[in-house]
């Protein structure tokens, strides 16, 4: 008697736990019912079974039911206990076909919106390659600005003070000649600037200069990129899904809706 209350307590443990979780789908079948003997020990049985139910709160519910069931080919002889199981078989049917449609429906949806998210992911990486190349456009501009005048001052500066006898001194003559024609429109401009504004002029360039380099460095910020590994995984991915996967539902669905007209 003590294993059989161990073996009771045991089997509703567990299903006062399952209870927990799926509560509204649970059901209590009393199964080999042509075993229980007559109508009056069935009877019996399924009151031993509400009391034990009852005796747990996450079990004692109102409504309570309980099919009888039992296998027909296993019975040794013509039973009068009412036999559900057909009853049970269509339930299940039901729940399968649900659990089907449910599952295709979602199967589509979830193809349309993963579609959708390779989509977005591709025109998202398209967007920033047009940004970056407007970026290092913008980076390339300032950056030749920013050398081209540093370059200018270094060049007046170096030439102000290099006198054609001295840099004749490491070079010949024509090399000489060639480097003061080269830079004289650089000193003819600067010769335009008047002695006392030199050195404001010189400032602004270089305020100019630093400007151009912080400008090149602002607008340079890229934005990240796939890489050429992952939008080709991204491409075979949709192209599964566009020409594989969603057709193959179609299909299944319509062979549901096929064998459910049957």
């Amino acid at each position: 008697k003590q294993w059989y209350q161990r073996r009771v307590r045991g089997t509703l443990n567990i299903v006062e736990h399952l209870n927990e979780f799926a509560g509204d789908k649970m059901r209590f079948y009393l199964s080999k019912a042509d075993t229980a003997g007559t109508e009056t020990d069935r009877q019996k049985v399924m009151m031993q079974v509400v009391q034990e139910l009852c005796k747990r709160p996450g079990l004692n519910k109102t409504g309570f039911d309980m099919p009888t069931i039992y296998i027909p080919s296993l019975a040794n002889e013509k039973q009068r206990c009412v036999n559900q199981i057909e009853d049970v078989c269509r339930d299940i049917d039901k729940s399968i076909a649900h659990t089907l449609q449910s599952i295709l429906n979602t199967l589509d949806k979830d193809c349309d919106v993963l579609v959708e998210k390779i989509d977005e992911a591709l025109a998202t990486d398209a967007a920033s390659g047009k940004h970056n190349v407007k970026a290092y456009s913008w980076w390339l501009l300032f950056q030749t600005l920013g050398y081209g005048m540093l370059l200018l001052l270094i060049t007046q500066f170096i030439f102000s003070i290099l006198s054609p006898s001295m840099l004749s001194a490491v070079t010949d003559e024509q090399t000489t000649q060639l480097v003061f024609q080269t830079i004289q429109p650089v000193r003819q401009l600067f010769a335009l600037i008047p002695e006392e504004n030199k050195y404001f002029i010189f400032g602004a360039i270089l305020g100019v200069n630093l400007l151009c380099f912080l400008l090149a460095k602002i607008l340079s910020r890229t934005k990240p990129r796939l890489t050429s590994r992952i939008k080709k995984l991204h491409m075979a991915r949709r192209k599964k899904l566009l020409e594989t996967i969603k057709p193959k539902q179609s299909d299944m669905y319509a062979k549901y809706l096929a064998q459910c007209a049957e």
